[in-house]
């Protein structure tokens, strides 16, 4: 079995610096090109086996991808697993430091987990590294774009005119982001652009977001996608007690463009919208209506995508009355 006598380590990321736990040492880098290298020396000259690191909206992203392409296996978990992962060990402290320990003590037993290759993060291609970074520098340009939006409404005369001037700023900037995404899919990610914009609800937002965020879409079982993305109902039930199926954990970022693409979908795709009133009609909550659509959309993008084949407005209706 992989990672037998050999070290493990854990990363706790923030954005100006990083916190690494191999063995019982512990260092602090800065969260950059020169702290990533130093802790690549490091894991190669301790033969560190896996590295695990929690997402963390994406000051993690380039760090991973520096790991990876020095030949270091990582795994890039949701914060809610290794937060239940301390829970159980007992650590209810939380500093930098015990973060990465905790990190740490996660990877030694997931190196050895009997289904170790499943947590291990796939490396992207650098194509769609890049386009990752358009998603995420575009999000984080949005995210100003809203806070300038909030500021301009209690504004005085004098403040508006400069929040005015950073808004048009901030819409050229988004605007170039848009077109160089746009460029960078029609040249690397066409086909798949053009299968995904085929579907009456999926904008370009969405299709910028799937594209990127989402690689394994078309390669996954319907009920694995799902889980990825954070849509499959899971179960809640012990003993005799048979408790409601929840929707938790999976990719946000993904899941919220999956959201609006459902409701844009249930307005204007005529599939979409009779499935929608058929719950609705059968006394299913409007919410629970919805995430039912989103798991429907991402079934059928991902079958899309697996078959390489554009919307079918017949077959996807046929599918829909079948399910």
């Amino acid at each position: 079995m992989s990672g037998v006598g050999r070290a493990n380590a854990g990363i706790d990321v923030s954005k100006l610096h990083l916190d690494a736990c191999v063995g019982d040492q512990h260092r602090r880098v800065p969260n950059d090109a020169d702290g990533w290298q130093e802790l690549i020396n490091q894991f190669k000259s301790t033969d560190v086996d896996l590295v695990v690191i929690e997402a963390t909206g994406g000051y993690e992203r380039e760090l991973v991808w520096a790991l990876q392409r020095a030949g270091i296996a990582v795994a890039r978990v949701n914060p809610r697993q290794s937060h239940d992962f301390a829970k159980s060990m007992g650590e209810l402290a939380k500093t930098d430091k015990v973060d990465a320990r905790i990190l740490r003590d996660f990877a030694d037993v997931l190196a050895r987990h009997k289904d170790r290759a499943k947590y291990i993060t796939p490396m992207e291609d650098v194509r769609r590294q890049e386009l990752a970074v358009l998603m995420t520098r575009r999000r984080q340009l949005i995210e100003m774009r809203v806070a300038e939006g909030h500021r301009l409404e209690q504004a005085s005369a004098r403040a508006a005119r400069s929040i005015k001037a950073v808004l048009g700023m901030l819409d050229k900037q988004i605007a170039a982001i848009d077109a160089d995404a746009d460029s960078h899919l029609d040249r690397h990610f066409k086909q798949q652009r053009a299968l995904l914009d085929s579907v009456k609800g999926v904008g370009p937002v969405a299709i910028l977001t799937l594209s990127a965020a989402l690689p394994e879409l078309g390669r996954l079982k319907r009920r694995q996608i799902a889980k990825l993305v954070g849509v499959a109902p899971l179960a809640n039930d012990s003993g005799e007690r048979s408790g409601k199926r929840r929707i938790w954990g999976g990719r946000a970022e993904v899941r919220a463009v999956v959201y609006m693409a459902a409701l844009s979908a249930i307005r204007y795709n005529p599939v979409f919208k009779v499935f929608y009133e058929r719950l609705l009609q059968a006394g299913k909550p409007k919410k629970v209506a919805i995430v039912a659509c989103m798991r429907k959309l991402l079934t059928i993008l991902n079958a899309m995508l697996r078959d390489k084949t554009a919307w079918d407005l017949s077959k996807h209706e046929n599918f829909i009355q079948q399910t």
